[in-house]
């Protein structure tokens, strides 16, 4: 039966994931806080799905049975999950209004525009934690989903990186802007190395997508282009390694 004791689920605050063995996985970890398990209606409580509901109940997390239809409008994967999802809690997870509303104090924010493909989302998200970056936003639309592929390349740092949602790059940026943020955006043709960069006050550095690069929206709002010099005729560099030399020159990494 379902479980309506449990207060309603904030997205806000963390991620859904689908699938059995990521399921699984996620509540074996003891550091991640869980906030419900869903279950269709139709599996069978033997092999793994046994496994996942003991692994819940020793955890006292809260279970929740749902028909296919119901369960496919949780995972937002009908398709593959199995029947199966999992809330998440993620300390770091914020949206840009309750990030906006912390105590004013410069702040260094990575963006990404445009980067689809998953494997650099969740590199991309590896650098910002690793580097103690104060946000990476993170749009709802125009990016890798937070699914099972960026959660395995960011070797699991997802849940633990400081993630600030929004509705699209632009957007949030306009946003920012408006609050005295500086914006700087990476492009290969800039003249201003990211190296000598050193921000004075809050600001946001934009990373573009593979093929397209930064979006003509973006780059307008831009207070600052910068790029990585580079020898030897190379002409550029992927995505995700750009992002982690951007987060450990404007981050706080320790020592």
């Amino acid at each position: 039966m379902p479980d309506n004791t449990i207060t309603a689920w904030n997205p806000s605050e963390g991620l859904t994931l689908y699938g059995r063995k990521p399921a699984l996985e996620a509540l074996m970890d003891p550091s991640l806080a869980i906030h419900c398990l869903h279950l269709a209606d139709s599996n069978r409580p033997t092999g793994i799905i046994a496994q996942i509901i003991a692994a819940a109940e020793k955890r006292e997390v809260a279970v929740r049975y749902h028909d296919r239809q119901a369960l496919s409008r949780i995972s937002k994967n009908g398709r593959q999950d199995q029947g199966v999802a999992l809330d998440v809690i993620c300390p770091g997870f914020l949206s840009l209004e309750a990030f906006l509303a912390l105590p004013q104090k410069p702040r260094t924010l990575l963006a990404i525009d445009g980067v689809t493909n998953p494997q650099n989302v969740g590199m991309i998200i590896r650098s910002a934690a690793a580097a103690a970056i104060d946000g990476l936003l993170y749009p709802k639309r125009g990016i890798a989903s937070l699914g099972p592929l960026v959660i395995k390349a960011s070797a699991g740092n997802v849940f633990r990186a400081p993630i600030i949602r929004c509705d699209t790059t632009t957007s949030a940026v306009s946003t920012l802007k408006t609050q005295g943020y500086r914006v700087a955006v990476l492009q290969a043709s800039a003249p201003e190395s990211l190296f000598d960069y050193q921000p004075e006050a809050s600001m946001v550095c934009v990373l573009g997508g593979e093929s397209e690069g930064v979006g003509a929206d973006v780059l307008a709002m831009a207070d600052t282009e910068l790029s990585v010099p580079m020898a030897n005729g190379v002409e550029s560099l992927n995505v995700a390694v750009t992002a982690s030399l951007a987060a450990f020159h404007l981050g706080r990494p320790p020592g």
